[in-house]
């Protein structure tokens, strides 16, 4: 079995598989059975899909009329749900995924506050006297800072005013306790490679009796919402990481993400941690050193066999300014010099120490080329 030999701290971006996840997924491979077949593999696949759906019900407390519809991931998630609800109006915040800022180029923009938590009292003017039909999209953790965001104050100001509320809680899952029901929330995007599950699979929840149009016709999968021949090794690799999912472990991955932080702060008194006087999920650390470019750091840590990113995923091959920072208030030169850590279930207090040696050798070798500048 291929294993990656370094040491990895970009969870945000994929978090490896977990060993539970890839034998129900290599199980399934070997597995004939086509979940529309009415035989006995067919049977038996659909069996199979019903309890991985079952299990992630079980994970965000999904109630009995709620739908969970499968996709190909949280980007085609986030795409039904804000091109397929039938709105009038779209509001989003700025700190939102590409999936969704790109998906609705014509949604009206929530700003954020420096700490990185959307404006209430702007959302709040935002909506006052809206008599549209209306979608609000807020992200449930922000992907590059951490920084949790208030959804359940969202709901109760959409719900004034009859809007509808989305929340990609992709960066949240297995990290926050989840609650369909208690949050209110209408939609809910779902990502599996985030949770220790599969690359290329995802799902939107629907609740609350919400109506959405499908984006792929052609059959009637996933109760006539999502046409095509399931992914029955994926779909059994997500539950398996639902029912995996460990947010016990979130108090270890804070204490090593605060010694990080703390180690780096002592080391570079011009960093600056974003979102550090937020509540942020425990596994995230994004923070800036002014006068090392993103790409500089990363392509020393790279070499050095550490895995770390300066933001979105999304954006393959490319090093730039995170619009999330910029969101934030963050200057040309901070966000053009950003780190995020990300840890993750397989995260040791030995690959946080190498980090912060790494880290700390690159940066007296730019401390002492900018001296001698």
């Amino acid at each position: 079995m291929s294993r990656f030999e370094g040491i990895y701290l970009d969870h945000n971006a994929t978090t490896p598989a977990k060993p539970g996840v890839r034998d129900s997924m290599l199980e399934m491979l070997g597995f004939p059975g086509n979940v529309s077949s009415i035989h006995k593999a067919g049977r038996e696949a659909r069996r199979r899909i019903e309890e991985s759906r079952k299990s992630i019900a079980k994970l965000v407390n999904a109630g009995p009329r709620d739908v969970i519809v499968f996709t190909s991931g949280a980007t085609e998630a986030n795409n039904m749900v804000l091109k397929g609800a039938g709105m009038e109006r779209l509001i989003v915040s700025a700190i939102e995924h590409p999936s969704v800022l790109q998906a609705a180029p014509e949604a009206e923009i929530i700003p954020v506050l420096e700490n990185g938590v959307i404006d209430l009292q702007a959302l709040d003017r935002m909506l006052e006297g809206n008599t549209r039909q209306t979608l609000l999209s807020v992200m449930t953790v922000n992907n590059e800072t951490g920084v949790i965001q208030p959804v359940e104050e969202v709901v109760k100001l959409a719900r004034k005013h009859s809007v509808l509320v989305h929340t990609d809680a992709v960066q949240a899952a297995g990290r926050l306790a989840l609650d369909v029901q208690a949050s209110g929330v209408d939609f809910m995007t779902l990502s599996a490679h985030k949770m220790g599950g599969p690359q290329g699979m995802g799902c939107l929840v629907i609740a609350n009796c919400a109506v959405v149009q499908p984006l792929l016709r052609g059959g009637n999968q996933e109760k006539n919402l999502r046409a095509g021949t399931e992914n029955l090794a994926a779909i059994a690799g997500f539950g398996a990481a639902a029912e995996l999912a460990d947010i016990e472990d979130m108090p270890r991955l804070q204490a090593l993400r605060d010694r990080l932080e703390a180690e780096l702060s002592a080391k570079a008194p011009t960093l600056k941690i974003f979102g550090k006087d937020a509540l942020r999920v425990a596994n995230t650390s994004m923070f800036c050193l002014p006068g090392a470019t993103s790409e500089m750091q990363l392509i020393a840590l790279d070499l050095a066999g550490i895995c770390v990113s300066n933001g979105s995923a999304c954006s393959s091959g490319t090093v730039k300014p995170s619009h999330v920072l910029k969101a934030m208030g963050a200057s040309e030169d901070e966000a053009a010099s950003s780190l995020r850590i990300s840890l993750g279930w397989d995260t040791t207090e030995e690959d946080v120490e190498a980090f912060i040696e790494k880290w700390s050798e690159m940066y007296d070798r730019i401390k002492n080329r900018l001296s001698a500048a």
